[in-house]
């Protein structure tokens, strides 16, 4: 990286250039520096009067009081990044709906963007990450391969510098479209790259940069920068790496994993839920979870349940199942047409999964960071029944140690557990929920939200505010 930043500036082929003016919205690119600054409408106003010499562009925010943008930046590898960011931006929208203008959203003065950077502004390998990253989920063995390999630094670290010396322009040009503010990484590959990019432009001390990470416990290194203003962590667990990877104290922040408001602030009553959801409304309920993509053991596991959960000698069910198939149609036309001794509702993808699991008294899912956030707010008894390697591995300790719910990939195990919870161990199910509750943080998306504005608070107004497309990476290319 060090010879990369000593290379000697030369200025880039003008047609190199068009490409990104274009996509910035500027004209007359040959020579100019053209000013911009927001009008009173929010749109960005420009005027050949400010036309300078020295080939490059500035951007000139004209006005105190002006709107504030707000760029989150993350990658659909996995739902969480998108789930964490969705949740940032409803929370802004809630706690400061009357001060923050966002642009054609809500009255405020944050104008929100949420953006995939890579996808939109740069080309392969990162602009198909989510391809690639779903292929390795599917054959795992080369994700956990990928993850532990590219942990060390120095690995990382040249990786990252060459993907820079390709695309960091593009992601400049990102930016300079957006002129954020407040740039938010809900991703651990959205640090590095766009934090040069401020660097490089003299920005880094005026755009506020923070991380929110949306690992429970075990994270990729690559989520822990030292440039940023702060680093969010869901656990005292990610924290203490944060720390260890030279992190100040000052920088870093624990609230909790980002949980949409609308999940964290639902105000549930079992009962109403059950007659709303058409369940019985006395058998205890199970929820089996198979992701967005209806993915693991889940038919061995409700085949499973379905014995478990009947009792013979009785000839009558002890509880009933809720099965969450996602987008697997085939998975849910395979459980509609088995035959159930047990009360059974199978559903598709589901966007409403605070009433399912408010009205249920245990879940059974893999360890993803979302999933568990949101049933330790509703105190769920969690048994856990795989995991992603690497970055959800630490899940399971972090469930399993503070006794909110159990490990077992076995679907008879699982199911033995279930029933026993629903018959002659209900003490533990009780006492598992009671944990739960405890470990939850229903309150954390809100917390971070009001830390980033006391941030904003503390930069004061943003007057003359300049973002210039500069010829820092066109030289590389």
């Amino acid at each position: 990286m060090a010879s990369v930043a000593s290379t000697p500036k030369r200025s880039p082929p003008l047609g190199s250039l068009k490409s990104v003016f274009s996509r910035v919205g500027a004209q007359n690119h040959g020579s100019g520096k053209r000013k911009f600054g927001a009008s009173s409408s929010g749109s960005v106003a420009g005027s050949d009067d400010s036309i300078e010499e020295d080939g490059t562009m500035e951007l000139m925010q004209l006005g105190a009081d002006r709107a504030k943008n707000v760029l989150i930046l993350m990658s659909d590898t996995g739902g969480g990044h998108r789930a964490s960011a969705e949740a940032i931006r409803d929370a802004f929208k809630l706690e400061f709906g009357d001060e923050y203008n966002v642009k054609s959203a809500f009255p405020s003065w944050f104008h929100i963007i949420i953006k995939d950077v890579w996808k939109e502004y740069t080309g392969w390998p990162l602009n198909d990450m989510e391809r690639q990253y779903k292929f390795m989920i599917k054959h795992v063995q080369l994700w956990k391969v990928a993850f532990h390999s590219t942990s060390p630094r120095w690995i990382h670290s040249m990786y990252l510098a060459a993907i820079a010396a390709f695309y960091a322009k593009e992601v400049e040009a990102g930016l300079m479209e957006y002129k954020p503010d407040i740039i938010i990484s809900v991703h651990p590959l959205m640090q590095h790259i766009p934090l040069w990019v401020l660097k490089w432009q003299g920005l880094q001390k005026k755009v506020i940069f923070v991380t929110v990470i949306t690992d429970l416990n075990s994270c990729h290194p690559t989520w822990f920068h030292p440039g940023v203003n702060r680093c969010y962590c869901p656990s005292e667990e990610v924290a203490k790496r944060a720390s260890l990877d030279g992190l100040e104290d000052s920088q870093i922040r624990v609230f909790g994993l980002p949980v949409r408001p609308s999940f964290a602030r639902a105000v549930l009553v079992k009962d109403e839920l059950r007659e709303e959801l058409d369940m019985d409304p006395h058998l205890p309920a199970v929820l089996l979870m198979g992701g967005g993509e209806g993915m693991g053991p889940v038919k061995k596991t409700a085949e499973a349940l379905g014995e478990s959960l009947f009792d013979e000698e009785l000839a009558k069910p002890i509880g009933q199942l809720i099965i969450i198939c996602g987008r697997n149609k085939s998975l849910a036309a395979s459980l509609e047409s088995s035959e159930w001794k047990i009360p059974v509702k199978i559903r598709g993808f589901e966007k409403q999964m605070e009433k399912w699991m408010g009205a249920c008294d245990c879940i059974i899912t893999k360890a993803g960071p979302g999933t568990i956030a949101e049933a330790l707010i509703r105190g769920l008894p969690i048994i856990l029944n795989d995991y992603i390697p690497g970055q959800e591995k630490g899940n399971v300790p972090y469930v399993v140690d503070n006794g909110a719910g159990v490990f077992t990939r076995s679907p008879k195990e699982t199911a033995k557990i279930v029933a026993e919870w629903f018959s002659t161990n209900t003490e533990e199910l009780k006492k598992m929920s009671e944990n739960a509750l405890k470990l939850a943080k229903p309150e954390a998306v809100f917390e971070i939200v009001r830390d980033m504005h006391d941030l904003a608070c503390q930069r004061g107004p943003l007057v003359n505010f300049p973002y210039m497309l500069t010829s820092s990476f066109t030289s590389l290319i």
